[in-house]
């Protein structure tokens, strides 16, 4: 039943529209601004036609159109709410009214503001979901850049290659892309510049630096600057959750929704919206990933900095702000007692409360946070809370204790001055059902000498193995995934590949069997069902990529081989042997968090799976492929893997990886639209 009222309504407007910020009027534009996804078509096209000075005027223009048009949406909501603020409404009959009437001036406000500063109706400026996800996908400088090396604007290019690239850290062609021009003359000395970084992060990295050069005062200040500017990009995110959310008619037990039902489930989708801005501002991609740590970190870095130049009443009130996200933190809580012990005897510690920045927005985070999870009950949608506050070890330096704190007392409370062992980012569990009949549980992490792993058999029969192997040598491409490398990692074997996209491509086109191509599609979903299930993941899993591999062994190459068929890496971070480290930060795939090989064949020699300890020498497990045998591991610095030298024959498998994140699901671009389909 979706009868019983779970907030009431107007109260819940109030929490859900944007509150006033901002009361000038915007300024108008100096004429009609021009729809971004028609400029990008046209940008598009043009690059396709060979015109490659148009094309970069169109995609240039549609990128400022995109960024005003954001900025005009903001603006005017802030504007808006300064003109229209909301109040509850009183008691008895009729006493909503003025409420709605002011939610409903609200929307007037904002619907005549944006047409004046827009130059014409808003909705000239709705765009399908696919441009939608081009733009925040950043794929037009994919496009750029190819056009700014047609016109020979090197550095132009290389902008726009590299702002592509952040947002993009899997694209191996870009990444090659970059590397060739940092070749070329010249480009090796410039500065990589993205253009759609946002502010705090520039700033959060100059405090770095700062910090790591000792300069304190210098750190300070640009870490406090990043704040500003991030609580800034927070409520303009939140701003823009405020205009048309996709919402869809519905009908609830045979009858059409109600007005407060409809009202509620929209407002709702607006409320998510605004909660998932910490997502939006704190996962950029970049040198500064995982950004996830980047509020905790600010404040991790300050109350040192602070405390580094005797201000230990900040230094205080930054610690104590720390653990209103991580509260279990023994570094800290043992900085907090010793910043207190400093405090003059005039001052009574418990009177220095955590930084108020951070205690209001964690205040609201957790106000809404709550609401949404009652309000999934009562409208009948499912949410689950994401961990916004993953650690990924924390800042590592020999600050993270300030100096005169007992170190022997800090090690009493499993304190350490060195560095940490990698950690995850969520509950380490294991164990649950493998879903499907016949699977054969071989090891588990314990048995494996590890974390997060575990060994299956029989996930494919033998016949599926076979017509998987048939099909793989109809599709497959040399070099496939390498830029046509035939032998990207060993010059004594040849690599060969393809995706599942490609599989149906070829199934529809009749070059090979369709039933078969599906295969390759049922089986890579199987698998995901398995980790999930047996990983017991509270969230969905999803495919980031997913590739049918083969190595062959080349002939006359195989004698005193020393080398491996894949050197030992990690999967989501940069494996660092000699420091004993991985840092989780691009050209690393920093977004997948579980990975899985499924083997296809064993008529080969050499070949094995390995696990190793960080310093990539010392073996912890060895597992030797065969049909149907799967292994599956989380993907960071806690599982070092590599396969050994194929000596004779072909080793084929599915190579899958897999992320919790929907931001990084695997994307297969449409076929029908030239507008979803990227340069290359």
């Amino acid at each position: 039943m979706r009868e019983r009222i779970w907030a009431p309504l107007p109260l819940l407007l109030l929490l859900l529209l944007p509150q006033p910020l901002w009361g000038g009027p915007p300024a108008l534009e100096p004429g009609p601004l021009q729809p971004f996804d028609l400029l990008y078509a046209s940008g598009v096209a043009a690059y396709y036609s060979g015109d490659y000075e148009l094309a970069v005027r169109d995609l240039e223009a549609a990128l400022r159109s995109h960024r005003r048009l954001q900025e005009i949406r903001a603006r005017c909501a802030r504007h808006c709410a300064a003109r229209r603020p909301l109040a509850p409404p009183g008691a008895g009959p009729g006493a909503e009214l003025p409420f709605f009437r002011a939610v409903l001036e609200r929307a007037h406000c904002y619907r005549s503001c944006e047409s004046q500063r827009l130059g014409g109706p808003a909705s000239r400026h709705r765009v399908s979901e696919d441009v939608r996800s081009d733009f925040q996908r950043r794929v037009p400088y994919n496009y750029l850049q190819r056009a700014y090396i047609k016109l020979n604007q090197l550095e132009k290019a290389v902008e726009a290659a590299h702002t592509f690239f952040m947002a993009n850290p899997e694209h191996m062609e870009m990444q090659q892309n970059i590397e060739n021009y940092r070749t070329m003359a010249g480009v090796e000395a410039l500065h990589l510049v993205d253009r759609e970084a946002k502010p705090h992060l520039e700033s959060y990295s100059a405090g770095v630096k700062h910090y790591e050069a000792d300069d304190f005062e210098l750190a300070i200040k640009c870490f406090e600057q990043a704040l500003r500017e991030y609580f800034s990009e927070d409520m303009e995110c939140r701003a823009l959750c405020g205009g048309p959310q996709r919402f869809e008619e519905y009908e609830y037990l045979g009858y059409k929704a109600g007005l407060y039902e409809a009202i509620a489930d929209h407002y709702m989708q607006v409320l998510v919206c605004q909660h998932e801005c910490v997502r939006e501002l704190a996962t950029r991609p970049g040198r500064l990933s995982p950004i996830e740590n980047f509020l905790p970190l600010h404040y991790d870095y300050l109350q040192f900095a602070y405390y580094r130049v005797g201000e230990y009443v900040k230094a205080l009130e930054c610690a104590k702000a720390y653990l209103l996200l991580h509260p279990d933190d023994e570094d800290v809580l043992v900085n907090v007692d010793y910043y207190e012990s400093l405090l003059d005897d005039s001052v009574d510690p418990a009177s220095i409360e955590a930084r108020e920045d951070l205690a209001m927005f964690v205040k609201r985070h957790k106000l809404e946070s709550e609401l949404i999870k009652s309000a999934a009950e009562g409208l009948g949608f499912s949410y689950t809370e994401p961990n916004y506050w993953i650690r990924y070890g924390g800042r590592q330096d020999e600050n993270r204790i300030p100096s005169g704190v007992n170190v022997e007392g800090a090690e009493v409370h499993g304190l350490s001055m060195g560095k940490k062992s990698p950690k995850i980012d969520r509950d380490l569990r294991e164990g649950g059902p493998l879903l499907y009949e016949n699977i054969t549980f071989v090891y588990n992490s314990e048995q494996l000498n590890g974390t997060q792993r575990v060994l299956l058999d029989n996930v494919l029969s033998e016949e599926q193995c076979r017509e998987l192997h048939s099909v793989a040598s109809g599709i497959m491409l040399v070099g496939d995934g390498y830029r046509g490398k035939t032998s990207p990692h060993t010059p004594n074997e040849k690599f060969e590949g393809a995706t599942v996209l490609k599989a149906l491509k070829f199934g529809y086109e009749g070059r090979v069997p369709l039933k078969s191509a599906r295969l390759f599609y049922d089986i890579s979903e199987k698998a995901r069902k398995i980790v999930e299930s047996y990983f017991m993941l509270n969230s969905t899993l999803y495919f980031s990529y997913t590739h049918m591999v083969c190595r062959t062994a080349l002939s006359g190459q195989q004698d005193r081989r020393n080398d491996l068929s894949h050197p030992i890496h990690a999967d989501n971070c940069l494996l660092d042997p000699e420091a004993n480290e991985c840092w989780k930060e691009p050209p690393a795939y920093t977004f997948r968090d579980y990975s899985a090989l499924l083997y296809m064949n064993d008529d080969f020699e050499g070949g094995e799976f390995i696990f190793t300890e960080m310093d990539a020498k010392t073996v912890t497990a060895s597992i030797k492929p065969k049909c149907g045998r799967m292994i599956s591991f989380s993907s960071g610095g806690e599982n070092p893997h590599g396969v050994k030298a194929v000596t004779k024959g072909q080793r084929c498998a599915v190579a899958l990886w897999f992320t919790l994140d929907p931001l990084y699901r695997e994307l297969h671009p449409r076929t029908d639209s030239f507008c979803t389909k990227e340069p290359g």
